[in-house]
């Protein structure tokens, strides 16, 4: 008999919690945020897909017109250099999914074991009641032997019916909490598996173009005429940083970041640049080959102008930057690669090209020593290095009078 009545009761315990759960789901599906299920295509990862797909048609619009070896490889790099970021910024979204689901699967967890303990105590005191039987609460009072335990019966009936509501309450505010996670848990997962699904296609997409950059270089390292294309190349790359740089300096913002770079320096007590020449640290390990100022290509027989200095280092070794500032200017240049502009104030900049695996980010602020991205050949034909260049009130400087003395 007992056992009948305890199953009748779990039984009605279960109907309660697939009616609560469907009302949950229901009531939450005009609610539900749908820009949270797509999060991994937030404004950075949809920028860089539409950057990849613009230069994709520039690529087919020009390829007819220019079949020539230099600009070939030049857009690979720049096409290389735009998946690279987005494999990172899709990676960092994995890992932000991956995150959110572990701490969902915990929440649920122990909304889950605290739900099962409220059943359970649900489920003893129905039996409790069966098995003593049950008066009404009206009988109760009736049957008291003096008014004051009639009054004390009152009260502690209260008592046990507001414990019996809030017990109620609390399960279904757990039904519902538990259908939400639920809801979100799958639509995390989702994101994860088409995060993963997107990421590997980038690298499959990288991995074919390097075999491709690969096969260019090896044409460009034999053909005169290649390698005479690659400095014009470079040539129009100087003039397009010289540009940058001048936007830069004519940038309103420039101002309001110049107050966040002196309250910088103050809290760290750092020099300004201008009065740190010969004390800088090197952004890189390597050797120097490529000096500043006008180069003689033996090769060639031409004098080029190097307007910074070429540091020979090992493939993906960190690239470091030289003094407290920020970020002003992530991008590609051509024949130079993917290049990071570093704002220090006083109107002095620092330049890092060719670098990959870019550690920071357009506005952030930086510590001299902070790792900002490794070594690469984006833009180069010769191999791993970087090219580094320091800008002090509109003009280019040698970095080996402001870089400490190599022992």
């Amino acid at each position: 008999m007992i056992l009948g009545i305890f199953e009748s009761m779990k039984f009605t315990f279960n109907i309660l919690v697939v009616i609560f759960s469907f009302a949950a789901i229901f009531g939450q599906n005009s609610q539900r945020d749908y820009s949270e299920e797509l999060r991994y295509q937030n404004e950075a990862i949809n920028a860089l897909k539409d950057e990849i797909q613009n230069l994709r048609e520039k690529i087919k619009k020009t390829e007819s017109r220019e079949r020539s070896t230099i600009r070939r490889i030049s857009t690979l790099d720049e096409e290389v250099a735009l998946i690279t970021r987005l494999i990172q910024s899709l990676r960092s979204e994995e890992g932000k999914t991956r995150n959110r689901i572990e701490i969902l699967k915990k929440d649920l967890q122990l909304n889950e074991q605290e739900l099962e303990l409220l059943r359970l105590r649900y489920e003893q005191r129905v039996i409790n009641t069966f098995m003593k039987g049950r008066l009404t609460d009206l009988e109760k009072v009736l049957s008291s032997t003096s008014w004051r335990q009639a009054m004390y019966r009152t009260h502690y009936l209260k008592i046990i019916s507001d414990i019996e509501q809030e017990m109620t309450v609390k399960i279904e505010r757990l039904l519902i909490q538990i259908s939400k996670q639920k809801l979100e848990l799958e639509a995390s997962l989702r994101d994860n598996i088409n995060l993963k699904r997107d990421k590997e296609k980038q690298m499959q997409s990288l991995r074919n173009m390097k075999i491709n950059r690969q096969k260019e270089l090896t044409r460009i390292r034999t053909d005169k005429k290649a390698l005479g294309s690659y400095i014009a190349e470079k040539k129009a790359g100087i003039k397009q940083l010289e540009n940058i740089i001048k936007k830069i300096l004519e940038d309103k913002s420039r101002f309001e970041r110049e107050d966040r770079i002196r309250r910088q320096r103050e809290a760290m007590k750092t020099k300004s640049f201008q009065n740190l020449q010969g004390q800088l640290p090197w952004p890189a390990d390597g050797r120097i080959t490529a000096k500043f100022g006008r180069q003689w290509n033996s090769q060639l027989k031409t004098t080029t102008e190097n307007p910074g200095i070429d540091i020979k280092g090992q493939p993906g070794s960190p690239i470091r930057v030289v003094l407290s500032g920020v970020i002003t200017t992530i991008t590609y240049i051509r024949g130079y690669g993917t290049t990071i502009i570093v704002d220090h104030g006083s109107a002095f900049y620092t330049v890092y090209s060719h670098v990959t695996n870019i550690q920071t980010s357009v506005d952030s602020e930086i510590r001299a020593g902070d790792v900002i991205a490794y070594m690469g050949e984006s833009g180069s034909i010769n191999g791993s290095k970087l090219h580094f260049e320091i800008w002090g009130k509109g003009q280019k400087l040698d970095p080996e009078k402001w870089l400490t003395k190599k022992q």
